[in-house]
């Protein structure tokens, strides 16, 4: 059986490895793939994940037996619903379940009807009324983009000044377009962090091994968000008693309420969540496997992960047990030297073959000369697998410091956090 999988990052990279240990899974085409992806499938690089007519016609033309979309920008844009249209299984919400991470509105409108936990907020959609607002708010605070974003559309302002400057931002100076239109203020909530992805046909819900990412581009947390300078699993303050208390307050009441609002989930829907001292609680949603998470938790995953993702569009989840290897993951990412600001590209690159870790391809291409070169701020994730995270981390850190290319930087502390809490 064929099998196209869009997207062409990190994430798509480790999806489409894992897909590879099914013997049923013929050629992988990925749409538009990139460099280092070439190495495991065939790319198609003329063709973006937003193009829907191309991607639907590639289908259909190459009689692909399984599709997976793995953005967001295309499951918004409704790439799930027009391959279904066309009659080719796929992996991933339609457009209207796809909402619950393309507006930050819909999805908090959605936890407060339904009585989700998650912070306080307020919706604006004029600038000076929120400028208004903000005179009366208690900082920090958090400052969300309605729409997509990048991942970079969630600031968290310290005092007033910044606050202003960050509405201005994003709703006069259109910093992320039309995402900016409207936004979401809400109450900064404290406490860990832990990212939980979760397969799910939309009634049974398979949660994945917990994972912890580390958002700001500087060691010590420090810098500007990013969309991720690396991730450890599993999260060690996600303990089995705070994960049943997620089934119980979070997950399932989400899923009934996507199925009560007429919009069943079927997918990857993840969970970011914080750990309060109130509980836990929703900080946003994802319709998909998020990137850099995707890569430590799918190289864990004991199961399958095409049988996964075939029950969950057949809607059998429920009869599929999902099993999971024990031990620990880390990934560091290597980024150009200015990310996430900009970045130089067509750096050559190079990674020794000897290395006893698994190099996820996300910012990179092949030039004419067949070298591979950067082409993105994030470039390479490099993931090792370790008894403990210990282990797993010395392991991803030596082989991350073997690799080479012009203004390559990394944070240096990922998982530090992780191992205190181990500790403590």
């Amino acid at each position: 059986m064929d099998i196209l999988v869009v997207g062409g990052g990190g994430r798509e990279h480790a999806i489409i490895k894992k897909l590879k240990e099914n013997p049923q899974a013929g050629t992988i085409y990925a749409l538009p793939g990139n460099g280092g992806i070439a190495q495991d499938a065939v790319c198609v690089p003329e063709i973006g994940a937003k193009d829907l007519d191309r991607i639907v016609d590639f289908a259909r033309s190459h009689s692909i037996g399984f599709a997976v979309v793995a953005p967001d920008d295309p499951l918004a844009l409704g790439c799930v619903d027009r391959l279904h249209e066309a009659g080719v299984p796929c992996f991933g919400p339609d457009a209207k379940a796809a909402r619950i991470e393309a507006s930050k509105v819909f999805a908090k409108n959605l936890m407060k009807r339904y009585g989700i936990p998650t912070a306080r907020y307020e919706v604006f959609d004029d600038s000076a009324k929120a400028l208004a607002y903000l005179k009366t708010a208690s900082f920090p605070i958090v400052i969300k983009a309605d729409g997509l974003a990048l991942g970079k559309g969630v600031l968290i302002p310290q005092n007033l000044p910044e606050a202003e400057a960050a509405v201005k931002s994003i709703m006069e100076d259109k910093a992320f377009g039309d995402s900016g239109s409207e936004i979401v203020i809400e109450e900064c909530l404290t406490g860990p962090e832990v990212s939980v992805l979760a397969f799910t046909d939309g009634r049974s819900i398979a949660p994945m091994v917990s994972s912890m990412d580390h958002k700001r581009a500087g060691d010590g947390d420090t810098g500007p968000n990013t969309g991720g300078m690396g991730t450890v699993a599993p999260n060690p303050c996600y303990t089995p008693d705070v994960a049943a208390e997620c089934i119980e307050k979070i997950f399932l009441p989400t899923l009934a309420a996507m199925r009560a609002e007429g919009c069943p989930f079927k997918g990857c829907l993840y969970f970011g969540l914080m750990l309060t001292p109130d509980g836990p609680k929703v900080i946003e949603y994802n319709c998909r496997f998020g990137d850099p998470e995707t890569q430590v938790v799918l190289p864990l995953l004991k199961t399958d992960l095409l049988t996964v993702m075939q029950a969950v569009e057949n809607e059998t989840l429920g009869e599929l047990t999902v099993e999971w290897h024990g031990g620990s993951a880390a990934c560091v990412i290597l980024a150009s030297g200015g990310y996430p600001g900009s970045c130089e590209k067509g750096k050559e690159i190079t990674i020794p073959q000897d290395l006893p870790v698994t190099v996820y391809h996300a910012g990179d291409k092949l030039a004419e000369d067949g070298k591979l070169v950067t082409s993105g701020g994030r470039v390479l994730g490099v993931t090792a697998v370790g008894g403990t995270l210990h282990d797993a981390l010395k392991e991803a850190y030596a082989a991350a410091e073997r690799i080479g290319f012009e203004g390559k930087y990394m944070r240096h502390d990922i998982g530090q956090r992780a191992l205190r809490a181990l500790e403590g």
